[in-house]
């Protein structure tokens, strides 16, 4: 059954390994390397009954309008606010995700963004090959141990990022829409009220409408001069023109970003500011993770084909 199950691939997966596994497995064309995909698509559409995206690229609307046999949908990644998850929910259409094999990674990467935003690493190490450092001293920068961490998002990656504060003795607040079940932190019902009591702030919440802008202008007043933000969530949860502006005026002590509003496109005055540090959304980019991801995503299609049913479904699409 497997073999027979014709994939549309949405653009090209970021390990190059998983996109010989898919055309050696499956029947796949890939959509992005059609001169018209719509004119494609409206003409063989209806030949195919599975798609293979990822969380960077997502799945336009009018896509899954045109695929009138779509049984299943498999995605790389975590976040699903790129999908039309409503859509397929209505198809009645399982829609496989790639959650918990990358929580480790993305804490790592923010625990990291956090540290070289506090202590100038990158900016030290700019300071070192200009060659500045035969001229004077760098500026002092900011101690991490015992300070207040807080976190907008306590899911798996929050968890571990809070995981990862405690060998440096910091306390842990968080924000969800609801308490944390089990989690001893302390948690507080807005975000700017976190953000007031934080030393860091720490975005690992989902993205989608929901939580567009959720870090806006009152949250960066709350967090105040001397407050740091991490953002490996996603761009659309932060206010960037906001964050920027923030940043220039001194309104903030700096931030460390992952993510961006529209990638890969970031603001240029982010650029000329030392206090920030500013990484191309790679907190799930090492060898480990993207084949563990890569295992998912192709489990997810073996499982639909075996029994109808993907293995991580995206909440909601099945069943």
């Amino acid at each position: 059954m497997t073999q027979r199950l014709r994939l549309l691939q949405t653009g090209p997966l970021p390990l190059a390994a998983l996109n010989e596994e898919l055309a050696a497995a499956y029947d796949v064309t890939l959509l992005s390397a059609e001169a018209d995909p719509a004119a494609f698509l409206a003409a063989h559409g209806a030949g195919f009954g599975g798609v293979v995206t990822s969380a960077a690229i997502g799945l336009a609307p009018e896509v899954v309008a045109a695929l009138p046999n779509l049984k299943v949908v498999s995605s790389f990644g975590v976040g699903f606010d790129a999908l039309p998850v409503a859509q397929l929910q209505a198809r009645g259409i399982p829609v496989g995700y790639t959650p918990g094999v990358l929580d480790d990674c993305v804490a790592d990467l923010a625990f990291a963004l956090l540290m070289d935003v506090s202590r100038g690493i990158a900016r030290g190490d700019r300071f070192v090959r200009r060659g500045d450092w035969l001229r004077g001293r760098p500026p002092l920068d900011t101690r991490v141990a015992g300070k207040r961490i807080g976190i907008v998002g306590m899911g798996r990656i929050g968890q571990a990022v809070a995981g990862r504060s405690s060998g440096f003795r910091m306390e842990v607040g968080y924000h969800n829409r609801r308490p944390a079940e089990g989690s001893a932190h302390r948690y507080f019902d807005s975000v700017a009220a976190l953000a007031a009591w934080a030393d860091y702030l720490v975005l690992t919440v989902a993205g989608g409408a929901g939580t567009r802008h959720l870090v806006d202008r009152a949250v960066l007043e709350a967090l105040g001069p001397q407050g740091y933000l991490v953002n490996v969530a996603r761009g659309s949860v932060v206010d960037q023109a906001a964050l920027v502006e923030a940043l220039q005026q001194g309104r903030i002590a700096g931030a460390a970003l992952d993510v961006f509003e529209d990638e890969p496109r970031v603001p240029e005055a982010l650029f000329a500011l030392d206090n920030v540090v500013l990484t191309p959304h790679v907190a799930s980019a090492t060898h480990e993770t993207r084949r563990a991801m890569a295992d998912m995503l192709l489990e997810n299609l073996r499982s639909f084909a075996a029994t109808g049913a993907v293995r991580c479904a995206v909440p909601g699409t099945q069943g």
